[in-house]
């Protein structure tokens, strides 16, 4: 099952940022069936009855990356799915890990301890880089094993799942960057880049993440694309990406504004009330909503050349390719239980996620505004091109926009370099 691809992956191995963590215990799980996970419209104990659980199940997940810690909304839903789903299975044993996101730690890490027959059973995280990692043979292929899941999946999320065809994520929810602002402060959400630069311009205090990720939602706005039909390179077809690095640029320069690739230059500062308008995801949402109880949320704001789409991006479970085969079938149906229909309710309403499940509906009118949101988002691509992007886009954002607040580098240029960078990465 070991793949020597994988091995090659520990030249390049970062120190481990959390405790290691071997493949859960052996014990094989009583049998379930490949494609029968847990009943939507069942409670936990009623889901588990037909086939008990048992076994030791390590799992990690970076739910605390956002701040708040132990206490923060996301790692208190997912403690309220394990404590179900251990006391329906009083023989299944769950080891919860936090590895945090941070420089795509968790990613990184289970990297390491996979490619030597190590690492959780499964772990949680956004579809960020499951191209790079299915390809290399690191997430156990799904393919005819969740099939019941994914029928009541929506269909942005069965394709965020996969990977030239293949299916290597059980599906949980849906996230995209949306703009965040305390209805106190401000009367009407800007709509559009010119408004939100019109409302900074006469004191509104503003933040704006900067980088690859983040930055994306411009690109758009100002009319530019980072990909043609092709895979190739499409920034320098037109002014959009360069303009959309400018736009941000400008916003760095007015003084009631912060603008940072630091996440919590922006995220502490809006939680403390020292920030009224932000842009970012609804992983934080319900942390906003306990610090800010008059919070709104809004779309992205469009600008001169279209709509502003920010990545949409599927966040799931995927199981070590690494793990036994009975490890790996307990892995499954402990992810399944993860994604039922009840479970998915209880992260909609504890942590304001997306669900993927068709069958959950969210009541609360901001994990509706995310769910436009989702859906207005440009949905992430899982192309092996797309990978190569991250890397020369990320640094022509922090060139532009250096945090040390100096004048930066020209965004033209740097957009030009970053396309030929990719392009001859992927051999374009």
């Amino acid at each position: 099952m070991k793949n020597p691809f994988r091995l090659a992956a520990l030249a390049g191995s970062l120190v481990l940022a959390a405790s290691a963590c071997g493949p859960g215990a052996t014990t094989a799980p009583t049998t379930v069936p490949a494609t029968g996970g847990p009943a939507a419209s069942s409670g936990p104990a009623e889901t588990q009855a037909a086939a008990k659980l048992s076994g030791k199940i390590t799992l990690w997940h970076a739910y605390a990356s956002s701040g708040g810690g132990a206490e923060s909304a996301e790692v208190q839903g997912l403690n309220k799915l394990i404590a179900n789903i251990t006391a329906a299975n009083p023989d299944l044993k769950i080891e919860s890990v936090f590895v945090t996101f941070d420089n795509n730690t968790i990613f990184n890490n289970f990297k390491n301890e996979s490619a030597t027959g190590g690492g959780p059973d499964l772990f949680i995280a956004p579809n960020d880089s499951l191209g790079d990692m299915a390809r290399g043979g690191y997430f156990a292929d799904l393919s005819g094993k969740i099939d019941d899941v994914l029928a009541n999946t929506s269909d942005v999320a069965v394709e965020g799942s996969k990977v030239d065809g293949k299916v290597y994520m059980v599906p949980e929810s849906l996230k995209a960057v949306a703009m965040y602002y305390d209805t106190a402060k401000v009367a009407t959400p800007p709509a559009t880049t010119d408004e939100l630069k019109t409302w900074i311009s006469g004191g509104g205090k503003a933040g704006i993440l900067t980088g690859a990720y983040f930055g994306w939602g411009f690109y758009s706005a100002f009319g530019g694309k980072i990909f043609d039909a092709n895979n190739k390179c499409a920034a320098t077809t037109g002014t959009g990406v360069a303009d959309a690095i400018n736009y941000v640029k400008s916003l760095n320069a007015l003084p009631s504004a912060v603008v940072d690739s630091a996440y919590g230059k922006i995220n502490d500062p809006f939680i403390a009330g020292n920030l009224d308008l932000i842009l970012n995801g609804n992983w934080a949402l319900a942390d906003y909503r306990k610090a800010r109880p008059t919070l709104g949320v809004a779309a992205f704001p469009n600008g001169p050349g279209g709509t502003g789409s920010s990545l949409t991006g599927t966040d799931g479970w995927y199981i070590n390719a690494a793990a036994s085969d009975s490890q790996q079938a307990l892995a499954i149906a402990v992810a399944k239980y993860f994604v039922s229909a009840e479970s998915q309710q209880i992260m909609v309403d504890t942590a304001g996620h997306v669900p993927a499940n068709k069958s959950v509906t969210a009541t609360d009118p901001l994990v509706k505004a995310f769910t436009d949101a989702v859906y207005k988002g440009f949905p992430r691509p899982q192309s092996a091109e797309f990978g190569q992007y991250w890397g020369p886009f990320g640094d022509a954002w922090t060139k532009a926009i250096p945090d040390d607040e100096s004048a930066g580098a020209d965004a033209t240029t740097l957009v030009a370099t970053a396309c030929t960078t990719m392009d001859t990465a992927n051999k374009k």
